[in-house]
């Protein structure tokens, strides 16, 4: 009888485990499906974030004819800096802005901020200084804008959607945020970068 119930019993046992790991399978898969779909996001995210910050520096460069218009690119002799600067209407900066309008240093520094944003961000390494570069790009632009002002300095209404949250703060923020999780390591080259003895060396590098 002894026996007879332990046959009883153990196949339930064995039943029991079965469907735990089974169970437990499920979990893992699940959350291995769910990582692989954030990470996917996040890259795209960090891929469309890179393109606007390229596509600028393409557009002003050549005069595509979208921003830029053809014949008027950096490369014809336009200056990227000038147009946007010198017509700030708002602001505590207005007169700085309308100071380096135009300028030599202001041009190339603009450039090669967005060429190099672009490219890290899009190729998914240094997004660390990209992230640093890019806010501080965007806070100088938010401040040329200055979406809190109502009116601009000669009385007309500004037009302003929002006071504070405007497109350049939602690129800062998609910047900080795919640095923040390594973004660069999905449909990017994140992982080699970071392999790199200097990266390895230099964690701000990442």
């Amino acid at each position: 009888m002894a026996a007879h119930e332990h046959s009883h019993r153990s196949p339930g046992f064995r039943l029991s485990f079965r469907s735990n790991r089974t169970g437990s399978a499920l979990a893992v898969s699940a959350g291995t499906e769910a990582h692989t779909v954030q990470a996917r996001a996040l890259a795209s995210l960090r891929i469309l974030t890179g393109f606007v910050f390229l596509w600028a520096f393409l557009d002003k460069t050549f005069g595509l004819g979208y921003a830029t218009a053809s014949g008027k690119g950096w490369i014809d002799g336009g200056s990227p800096t000038k147009g946007f600067l010198s017509s700030v209407a708002a602001g505590p900066m207005r007169s700085t802005f309308h100071a380096w309008a135009g300028d030599t240093w202001a041009d190339w520094l603009f450039m090669l901020g967005l060429l190099g944003i672009g490219v890290a961000v899009m190729a998914g390494v240094a997004l660390r200084p990209a992230a640093v570069a890019g806010t501080a790009m965007m806070a100088l632009m938010w401040m040329a804008e200055w979406p809190p002002a109502r009116h601009l300095a000669n009385g007309s209404p500004s037009m302003s959607t929002n006071p504070f949250a405007d497109y350049h703060l939602i690129y800062a923020v998609a910047l900080i945020a795919v640095a923040a999780v390594g973004a660069g390591t999905t449909w990017g080259l994140g992982r080699w970068w970071a392999g790199l003895p200097v990266v390895r060396d230099h964690a701000w590098l990442r």
